[in-house]
């Protein structure tokens, strides 16, 4: 095997396993920074996949400013007990096994579909050799995807507005 495979699968690991305890955890916080170690290990994968602009983007929006979101989020509304609604011992393992299955069946269905690459991924790496990988990003999302980007950041400050307004009914 080569270094940069076993990097991959080093890093492949550590993501499904933070994922893991991420789920795993009870404390809120705990789970919010698992998650960035989750989100970390995936821009790694970018990395090593020749994907920079994705990897720092991965950085810079997701944990970067969607984590710092959520925690200001969970530590405003003190959310460090669960309350009666957390699904747990059986009916909570009988939840997360079947949603595992149904996530196993769309992953395997994904597969047999992207076994016959289409025109559309011949056209686009003609285009990454070409131009690099930036302009053929960048170009979608400031023309067909601006409207569906600034509707997100919308509801993102939407949510924190909320979020600060639940808590200071509280105070």
């Amino acid at each position: 095997m080569t270094a940069t495979l076993v990097i991959f699968w080093g890093f492949a690991a550590l993501a499904v396993g933070a994922a893991l305890l991420c789920i795993t955890r009870k404390n809120p916080v705990a789970s919010a920074l698992w998650l960035v170690v989750t989100l970390f290990s995936i821009a790694a994968l970018f990395v090593v996949l020749d994907a920079q602009f994705i990897a720092v983007l991965q950085l810079l929006v997701y944990a970067g400013a969607i984590m710092v979101l959520f925690l200001f989020v969970i530590m405003l509304l003190n959310l460090g007990r669960g309350g009666p609604s957390d699904l747990k011992g059986p009916a909570g393992l009988a939840v997360g096994v079947l949603l595992a299955g149904l996530m196993l069946v769309q992953l395997l269905g994904l597969r047999q579909a992207s076994a016959a690459p289409g025109l559309a991924a011949g056209a686009m790496a003609r285009a990454a050799a070409e131009q690099g990988m930036v302009p053929p990003i960048a170009r979608p999302l400031f023309s067909v995807y601006l409207v569906p980007f600034e509707i997100t950041s919308i509801l993102l400050l939407a949510a924190l507005v909320g979020a600060v307004v639940l808590a200071k009914r509280k105070l």
